[in-house]
C-alpha cells in the first residue's frame, strides 16, 4: 500500500519505519528541512539528535530507498495514496486544552492537495496522534469544506512507550481502529494485516469517538496508578519508620486484581503523553459540565512529586540550597530516550535556581544536546548560565554539595562507590528514582540519603561504635531516622 506519515517525531518516525518493514511504500513527510535532511543522511548521530529509540536507526537504514522515503514536499506524493497518518504534536495550552495549530495547518494543506489530486481512489485520513474527542469529525468537515472526494476518516491512537517504540510497534498489545465504514476498515486491515486475527494482539474496530476516548482513558488510568503509589504508598513509607517500600509493593500487588504496573515511587511521570492527556481530559469534561475532582488530584500529585524531594531536603534534612552546588543526574523524562518534554528535571532546575543554588552540574547519557538547546537563553537570562554540562556522572558529582538522581538510567545504580570516591561527607543524596540499592554503604560512611518512598537516613555514630564498626541491620541500629 502507499502510505503517507505526516510528522516525523517520536510517534511518526517509528511508525513510518515499522510500516515500511512490512513492505508498504511509506513516505515520511515533515516541514522541518533540517530534520528530513538528517533522516536522509542515514547517519546514526544525525537521526538520534531528533529521535533516539533503540532499533530505530537500523530500521530506517534497512528500508530507506526501498520502502521508506523522506520528503518535505507532500504535493508530489498525494496521488495514489491509500492512507495518510497524522502524527503531529498537540501540546497543552495554559487552560489544559490541546493546541491543534500544527494539526489544523497540516489538515488544511492536505485537504487542498487531495481536492486537486488526479487519482480519486479511496483515501483514509487517520489520526495517530492524541487529539480531543471529536477531532475525527473536525477532520471530516475540513475535507468536505475543501471539496475532497472519496475519502474516509479514522482514529488509530498510538500506545507506545518511549524507549520501546520500535519493539512496541512491531508487537503492540492492541491495535485500535475507529472508523465509520466497512470500506475504511478494510483499508486499515490491509495496513495492519499482520495484526488482524493475531493470537496475542487484540485488534479492535469501533467508532472514531470511542477510539479517541480509549487513548485518554488508558493514559489517565496509568497516571492514576503512578500518582496513587507516590501519593499514598510513598507518603506512608516516607512518614513511618520501618516500612519497606519493596515489601509493601509486593504485598499489595500479589492480589491478582491489582496491577503491578505503576507500583513504584519516583519523582513523577513526565513525557509528552500523561500530563498533556489528563489536562485535556479535564478540560473536555469541564466543558461537558462533569466533575473532574479525581483527575485534578491525580494531576496535582504528579506535578508536586517532581520537586517534593527538594522540599523534604529543606524541612527534613535541614539542607540550605543557597550558594550550594548540586549535581543533577538525568535530564530526559525516562531512560532510553533523549526526550525532555515534561521531564521532572525541568522543574527540578527551576526549583533549585529559585532556592539560590550557585551551580547545577548536569549529566544525562542521551539528552545533553537537547538540554543545552532547551536552557539556552537568547534573552541573556543568566540564571541558566549556572547550569554546566558534564561527560559523566562522576564528573558531574565532583565538586558538588548534594546530588539529585532524576532519571532511571541503569548506569546510576552503581553510584555508591562513585560518590565515595568523588566527594566526602557532609553530602546529601536525593534519590528521586530509588536507584541506589546499596545506600546502607553510603549512610554508614557518613553520607545522608533521602529517597522517595523512604525516610531520611544518616549514620548513627553511637550504633557504629557499639557494633565495633560492623554493618548493623538496616531496620535496627545502623540508621537514624529523621522525620
Amino acid at each position: 500500500m502507499k502510505i503517507i506519515v505526516v510528522g516525523t517525531g517520536f510517534v511518526g518516525l517509528p511508525h513510518a519505519a515499522v510500516l515500511s518493514e512490512y513492505g508498504h511504500e511509506v513516505y515520511a513527510y515533515d516541514i522541518d528541512h533540517k530534520r528530513i535532511k538528517a533522516y536522509k543522511s542515514g547517519d546514526r548521530e544525525e537521526i538520534e539528535r531528533y529521535v533516539n529509540e533503540p532499533g530505530l536507526v537500523a530500521s530506517v537504514a534497512e528500508n530507506m530507498g526501498r520502502y521508506l522515503f523522506f520528503t518535505t514536499d507532500i504535493s508530489e506524493i498525494v496521488d495514489g495514496t491509500d492512507a495518510v497518518f497524522l502524527c503531529l504534536n498537540t501540546p497543552p495550552k495554559r487552560d489544559g486544552s490541546s493546541d491543534l495549530s500544527y494539526y489544523l495547518n497540516a489538515a488544511h494543506h492536505l485537504a487542498e492537495l487531495l481536492a486537486n489530486r488526479e487519482q480519486k481512489n479511496r483515501v483514509v485520513l487517520v489520526n495517530k496522534s492524541t487529539v480531543p474527542v471529536g477531532t475525527a469529525r473536525l477532520l471530516e468537515n475540513i475535507m468536505e469544506e475543501h471539496g475532497v472526494e472519496n475519502f474516509g476518516v479514522a482514529s488509530n491512537p498510538e500506545f507506545l512507550a518511549q524507549g520501546n517504540a520500535i519493539a512496541g510497534s512491531r508487537r503492540p498489545d492492541r491495535v485500535v481502529i475507529g472508523a465509520d465504514s466497512e470500506e475504511d476498515f478494510g483499508i486499515l486491515r490491509r495496513v495492519y494485516s499482520q495484526f488482524v486475527n493475531h493470537v496475542r494482539i487484540r485488534y479492535l474496530e469501533t467508532t472514531p469517538e470511542t477510539a479517541e476516548t480509549i487513548k485518554y482513558m488508558a493514559n489517565t488510568l496509568l497516571l492514576t496508578y503512578i500518582s496513587f503509589w507516590n501519593g499514598v504508598g510513598g507518603r506512608m513509607a516516607e512518614s513511618v519508620p520501618n516500612i519497606r517500600m519493596e515489601d509493601l509493593k509486593l504485598g499489595v500487588t500479589s492480589d491478582d486484581r491489582i496491577s503491578t504496573w505503576g507500583s513504584y515511587v519516583s519523582n513523577g511521570a513526565g513525557g509528552s503523553c500523561f500530563g498533556k492527556d489528563i489536562q485535556s481530559l479535564i478540560y473536555q469534561l469541564n466543558n461537558a459540565g462533569r466533575s473532574t475532582d479525581l483527575l485534578q488530584a491525580v494531576y496535582n500529585i504528579n506535578e508536586y512529586q517532581k520537586t517534593y524531594i527538594i522540599d523534604r531536603a529543606v524541612y527534613e534534612a535541614g539542607f540550605n540550597f543557597n550558594q550550594k552546588t548540586v549535581a543533577l543526574l538525568g535530564l530526559a523524562f525516562k531512560k532510553r530516550t533523549n526526550d525532555m518534554r515534561d521531564s521532572a528535571a525541568l522543574k527540578v532546575v527551576e526549583s533549585l535556581l529559585a532556592r539560590g543554588v550557585k551551580a547545577i552540574r548536569a549529566y544525562d547519557p542521551l539528552a545533553m544536546d537537547d538540554a543545552r538547546d532547551f536552557w539556552f537563553s537568547p534573552d541573556k537570562n543568566h540564571l541558566f548560565d549556572r547550569i554546566t554540562y558534564h561527560a559523566s556522572a562522576k564528573e558531574a558529582i565532583s565538586g558538588s554539595d548534594a546530588l539529585y538522581v532524576s532519571t532511571d538510567w541503569e548506569e546510576f545504580r552503581g553510584l555508591s562507590r562513585t560518590i565515595e570516591m568523588t566527594v566526602k561527607p557532609p553530602f546529601l543524596v536525593m534519590d528521586g528514582r530509588r536507584m541506589i540499592p546499596d545506600f546502607e554503604t553510603l549512610v554508614k560512611a557518613g553520607y545522608e540519603y533521602l529517597p522517595v518512598g523512604g525516610t531520611l537516613l544518616k549514620a548513627k555514630a553511637e550504633s557504629q561504635k557499639r557494633d565495633n564498626g560492623k554493618v548493623p541491620s538496616k531496620m535496627a541500629s545502623e540508621l537514624e531516622t529523621l522525620a
